[in-house]
């Protein structure tokens, strides 16, 4: 399998080098994150939204090793809220972050996470907007579950990521599936040993389809993280079977992947939101993308070759 060895390579800073020094990465790069700066990155806001689409928007960097990092990657989520208030989307655009970011895996990383994150949150607030805490390897999830939950008394909108492929995500989500929650579902994309989630393909579908009934059987407020057209499928008919309005879920798809799939679901009336990452520390968050699915593999091996 190479996602397990794409994932390998994404923690490797001799792979960083090689791949961020090719000549072609940066134009197959934009397919999946469309600027570097907020300036480049509020045309294509008010594009997606013109189209009809919202987003979740992600600054992305991952190598947090001071806490002068955590504060800088705190500082860029406020500017681009700054920079969105003027547009008047409210909820059209919100915020996803990963909370090692704010410095959750630095010494006393989880009060530094939480003060870091909090006036991220509260800036949201304040533009009519919310903000949802990524899932990142299942080390972290407790730690960003107590956050959560820490925030929601505040800020009741604040939504989480569950990851389908881990074996207490069933658990997780009859937790979260109750009034007023937010909950984004995903399949999940770390590169996760056998004893804590499932390693099959076809084990993790299932898993999504019985976490995706739990949710949308519960009172929480289910957003679907998938490109899969039958899991796209199956998730409108749990919704109908489960007699949920157009607008008490949403999906979400990655900027970049199926676009065709976003303009349809939108135009159906669905909700549809578009995660869309911008900043200069790419590296992490494309090399995951690749390895969520072959096609993106395919796409990149393509454009080397063709652009080489």
């Amino acid at each position: 399998m190479l996602g397990p060895v794409i994932l390998a390579a994404s923690r490797s800073d001799r792979m960083r080098r090689l791949i961020s020094a090719a000549p072609v990465t940066k134009q197959v790069v934009d397919r999946f994150i469309p600027g570097e700066t907020v300036d480049e990155i509020l045309p294509i806001v008010r594009e997606l939204t013109d189209n009809g689409l919202e987003l979740t928007m992600d600054v992305v960097g991952e190598d947090i090793t001071t806490p002068e990092h955590a504060e800088a990657a705190r500082d860029a989520y406020l500017e681009l809220i700054d920079r969105l208030k003027p547009l008047g989307l409210g909820e059209r655009a919100e915020m996803s972050v990963k909370l090692s970011m704010f410095g959750q895996a630095l010494p006393g990383g989880h009060e530094l996470a939480l003060a870091n994150v909090r006036p991220v949150v509260e800036a949201a607030a304040e533009i009519g907007t919310t903000v949802t805490l990524d899932a990142e390897d299942h080390t972290t999830l407790d730690s960003m579950f107590a956050i959560h939950e820490q925030l929601r008394k505040d800020f009741p909108r604040t939504g989480c990521v569950i990851q389908a492929y881990l074996f207490r995500t069933e658990e997780d989500a009859r937790r979260l599936a109750a009034a007023g929650s937010r909950v984004r579902l995903v399949k999940g994309a770390y590169k996760e040993p056998a004893e804590v989630a499932y390693q099959q393909r076809h084990e993790i579908d299932k898993a999504y389809v019985r976490i995706l009934r739990t949710l949308m059987e519960g009172e929480g407020y289910p957003m679907i993280g998938s490109h899969d057209p039958r899991l796209i499928a199956i998730a409108q008919e749990l919704a109908r079977t489960a007699g949920r309005k157009l607008d008490e879920y949403e999906f979400q798809m990655l900027y970049g992947i199926r676009g065709d799939e976003h303009l349809r679901l939108a135009a159906e009336g669905h909700r549809m939101r578009v995660y869309t990452a911008y900043g200069t520390d790419w590296y992490g968050y494309f090399m995951r993308r690749l390895a969520e699915k072959p096609a993106n593999l395919r796409f990149f091996a393509r454009s080397m070759i063709s652009r080489g």
